[in-house]
């Protein structure tokens, strides 16, 4: 696994140490604990920057699975007795939709080779007198002695006997289980259309509410505090971003699109212009799940000739 992740500690190394120099560059101490949590978190920034098409595109997945959710359940009970052929039911709703259930997913995926690259190179920092790829030796001992709170940045809750590494872990990992409960909840509460109240999508999110912290609570205290801090800035992050779209781009037929109906009538009608149309529920393909009726196309009159 560590040949397999070389590469990426050589890149997750050399965004740390670019942060680092900046920082240090603005008066930051070399040492300072403030200097490399910061490093961590210009790490979020330039990797949530760089797969930020892939999360429009996990906008637009799970969007369009939320509006497919009547025609899966009809097709799940259509053939709930014959799995083969419900799964080939939904495999061409998905290609004639354009939606790819599997899109949603892919900004997580990615994600995890770069959190273990992470860790790999605080863990090296911490234990090893060899840098890890891309990283200065001269920086291996300023990032060692690196304290936030008088917690080391590379501390493990299970590896430490200091009580402040083990009370800043814990903080962590209850703002970890907090940022990801309330980003799960708000997409649940107000980006869902009532259609897929009760789907299988609905149950999945459900779950995810509770699962997620429970896995930062039972993995955190493996992982060194620097890793908990890309964690907690990464919900931070998806935090924001789920909040944006809910505010300004909210799945059609939501709590929040009527909310931003509402809002935008209001608005018009302060300023006497006439409300705009609400938007149409639309799959990822830019299609309208809705479609209007085609117009008829008229005849052309005849002309009749007045009798002379």
């Amino acid at each position: 696994m560590g040949q397999i992740l070389a590469p990426l500690e050589y890149v997750v190394s050399k965004i740390l140490v670019a942060w680092h120099t900046l920082l240090t560059g603005i008066g930051l101490p070399k040492d300072g604990g403030i200097t490399w949590a910061l490093s961590i978190v210009g790490l979020v920034v330039v990797i949530r920057v760089i797969i930020t098409p892939l999360f429009i595109r996990q906008i637009k997945a799970q969007r369009g699975l939320q509006l497919l959710q009547p025609e899966i359940k009809k097709i799940q009970e259509k053939y709930k007795n014959d799995r083969e052929r419900q799964s080939k039911e939904l495999m061409e709703l998905y290609k004639r939709t354009g939606t790819n259930p599997f899109a949603s997913c892919m900004p997580i995926l990615l994600q995890a080779p770069i959190f273990f690259s992470l860790f790999r190179v605080l863990n090296g920092v911490a234990h090893n007198h060899k840098a890890p790829p891309g990283f200065p030796h001269d920086l291996m001992q300023p990032a060692n002695d690196a304290a936030l709170f008088g917690a080391h940045i590379s501390d493990t809750f299970l590896r430490t006997d200091s009580g402040a590494a083990k009370a800043v872990t814990i903080i962590l990992i209850v703002l970890m289980s907090l940022t990801s409960f309330t980003t799960q909840r708000q997409v649940m509460t107000k980006n869902m259309p009532p259609s897929a109240g009760n789907s299988q999508f609905a149950q999945q999110q459900k779950l995810l509410l509770y699962v997620f912290p429970l896995v930062f609570a039972v993995s955190g205290v493996n992982f060194p505090i620097g890793v908990l801090i890309y964690w907690l800035t990464t919900n931070l992050w998806s935090m924001g971003q789920q909040f944006y779209v809910i505010t300004f781009n909210p799945t059609p037929g939501s709590p929040a699109a009527i909310a931003l109906e509402e809002r935008r009538a209001r608005k018009a009608a302060a300023h006497g212009t006439p409300a705009p149309a609400p938007t149409p529920a639309v799959d990822p393909t830019g299609d309208a799940l809705v479609k209007q009726p085609p117009r008829q196309r008229q005849q052309p009159k005849r002309k009749t000739k007045r009798p002379r």
